[in-house]
């Protein structure tokens, strides 16, 4: 999965702690954060520290991979990005 913004990967963050049946309460105690801190960081925090970040994508399962092409986050089993940002994507007004 591509990810271009930090908007994207917290709705990848976001869609995977729903996968897992995990509450933000559960994954922020796993992680070593606040609860307020996963929401931030689910709608897109722009400047979330990057070590907090890697705790998370592996409290989650999520690998980071970087490559030529773009980094990607590699889940055991891969959701579709383009599905999770649309869903996450709040509808017009």
């Amino acid at each position: 999965m591509h990810l271009r913004t930090a908007k994207d990967l917290g709705a990848a963050i976001r869609q995977r702690r729903r996968e897992l049946k995990l509450g933000q309460r559960t994954l922020a105690e796993r992680v070593g954060v606040s609860r307020q801190w996963i929401s931030e960081c689910e709608h897109g925090k722009p400047r979330a520290e990057l070590g907090l970040i890697l705790r998370t994508l592996r409290a989650l399962g999520l690998k980071l991979r970087i490559g030529t092409d773009a980094g990607a986050l590699t889940p055991i089993d891969a959701p579709d990005i383009d599905a999770v940002v649309r869903n996450a994507r709040k509808p017009p007004a």
